[in-house]
């Protein structure tokens, strides 16, 4: 009944009936001054801004620093994954069809290209954000783009965020390219108002093709693809889209992967040879497995076990475990009709089970927090139509999504970092290894626990599934 209730409030709104001009199911919007709007949003400018300098790092685009060598290094003439930096000694890690797309900063210095890179990775948040919470202040009657300006700063105070930004990383890119899968599978189950539209401002059958193509969500794979061709973890996403039988978004995913890997045999033959048979194993090219950002289960087990390497049949036996429970929680939330959530629950896996997982990696704890977030502005609207009015209702919910972004947004890691042989990662006592393993810890939470809202984002057509209930997710959290 709890879930009925909450699939009634997230389509038909709170209590009363909408005004004519406001779509049905939808709350009628919230009108807030200029000014007032403005005031939030630079509220949390300033908190973001304030919190970062309290918990974040100094950044000097230390990675873009490493690419641009890279790409230098091989441009003229000499072997890609031969590079190692002067400072750190560290290579290049990506395949070459990654190395392919960073050609352009050849012809820019370090600086300029970790600058073109925050700009083009904060737009790129910013459409992730706008995706996320466009849905959710629609159905709320808030205001889109004061919801969206609001969540920005909020999101890049985040660790995984900022540490991207300032190391010059590709994550957030990588992230916008999974997630533009999620709006093509959106659109496959229900195609929005502009597909029937007439084009605007070019006419012709070949761009009236194209916009239909585009709105029909047929392509809905090729993101995923060309992020695993870049970075190999995103093919996780490819097993789920298997696995929960989304058979042609899986074939578009696996074409598109191997046609842009092709490309690399083509254009750089040597280097994808070396890179598919002895660089992609080497997992200490980019440090050990126990410093303390790595943050996935084998940087877990190696602290554990105070060594700079991961035991390995543990972390294999372990990592199964876990990648079996994100899969199958991941695809209970996509037949109950929950897309986001199985994303999120996916990318999280991925970062659980990936040998090193940098705190940069950690971008699917946005859209966890806007899970939490909405459904505990379900319950308390399912509370409403059940007459359940009190205070208390959704506070779990709430209470999670508030606590998991502090979580990131303080990352206590940094609080009490150990590192080998200098000193020995349980100097700091029990505190110590809880918040050295902190945001891993909260992670795996997640993935064995975080709820999903059903009915929220089928991506199916509607009609094939009617006659399907939907059940209550299953979790500690709901």
């Amino acid at each position: 009944m709890r879930a009925e209730a909450e699939r009634s409030s997230g389509d038909a709104g709170m209590t009363g009936s909408a005004p004519s001009g406001a779509r049905a199911g939808q709350q009628p919007r919230i009108q807030l001054r200029t000014r007032a709007k403005v005031w939030i949003v630079v509220a949390a400018v300033v908190f973001s801004a304030g919190t970062a300098e309290i918990f974040g790092r100094r950044y000097s685009f230390f990675d873009m620093r490493i690419y641009h060598g890279a790409v230098e290094w091989w441009t003229s003439g000499r072997e890609l994954y031969e590079f190692a930096a002067p400072d750190s000694l560290l290579g290049f890690t990506y395949p070459p069809f990654a190395a392919l797309t960073m050609l352009p900063m050849a012809l820019m210095s370090s600086t300029v290209a970790g600058w073109v890179n925050l700009v083009a990775s904060v737009a790129a948040l910013t459409v992730v954000l706008a995706m996320l919470l466009v849905p959710v202040a629609d159905r709320l009657g808030w205001p889109r783009g004061l919801v969206v300006a609001t969540a920005l700063p909020l999101a890049l105070a985040l660790e995984p965020n900022r540490e991207t930004i300032g190391f010059g990383q590709v994550n957030l890119l990588l992230f916008l390219l999974v997630m533009a899968d999620l709006l093509a599978l959106r659109w496959r189950a229900s195609p929005p108002a502009a597909a029937g539209r007439a084009p605007t401002w070019f006419s012709g059958a070949a761009v009236e093709a194209l916009r239909r193509f585009w709105y029909s969500g047929a392509w809905a794979g090729a993101g995923i693809g060309l992020a695993t061709a870049i970075k190999v973890t995103p093919g996780l996403f490819i097993l789920y889209l298997l696995v929960s039988r989304q058979w042609k978004p899986a074939a578009v995913a696996t074409g598109t992967a191997a046609g842009a890997s092709l490309l690399g045999f083509v254009f750089a033959p040597r280097e994808s040879f070396a890179y598919f048979t002895s660089v992609l194993w080497q997992t200490d090219r980019v440090g050990a497995a126990d410093f303390t950002p790595n943050q996935s289960l084998a940087g877990i087990l190696a602290r554990l076990y105070d060594q700079p390497q991961t035991p390995t049949m543990l972390w294999l036996t372990f990592g199964a475990v876990c990648c079996a429970l994100g899969l199958i929680r991941a695809v209970n939330a996509h037949r109950e009709g929950d897309e986001l959530a199985a994303f999120t629950l996916v990318g999280l896996t991925a970062i659980v089970i990936s040998p090193i997982s940098w705190t940069h990696h950690l971008v699917f704890v946005v859209p966890a927090v806007v899970i939490l977030g909405d459904l505990a502005l379900r319950r308390r609207a399912a509370g409403s139509v059940l007459g359940h009015g009190g205070s208390l209702t959704g506070l779990r919910h709430g209470s999670a999504a508030v606590g998991t972004y502090l979580l990131f947004l303080m990352a206590p890691i940094w609080w009490v970092r150990h590192r080998l042989p200098e000193g020995s990662h349980y100097d700091s006592g029990l505190w110590g290894v809880l918040a050295e393993n902190s945001l891993a810890l909260g992670v795996i939470l997640l993935v064995a626990a975080m709820p999903w809202r059903p009915g929220a984002e089928p991506a199916f057509p509607p009609p094939r599934r009617a006659a399907r209930p939907a059940r209550p997710a299953r979790s500690i959290m709901s």
